[in-house]
């Protein structure tokens, strides 16, 4: 259970660096959509979220 755990939270901490290094390439294009800036800040959240998730349940168990 534990390394099915910390495989998932490998991915997600992977998906968080993913969706961190698409919001900067973002900023840096002269046409930014700041509707899109905003869903990949949800998208980061949310990851950050489970990945914190994931902590504490490798923590309990």
């Amino acid at each position: 259970m534990r390394g099915i755990i910390l495989v998932l939270l490998g991915l997600d901490m992977l998906a968080v660096v993913g969706v961190m290094l698409a919001g900067v390439l973002g900023m840096a294009d002269k046409t930014r959509d700041p509707r899109r800036a905003n869903l990949l800040m949800r998208w980061r959240v949310g990851l950050q979220g489970l990945a914190i998730l994931l902590v504490v349940i490798l923590m309990v168990s």
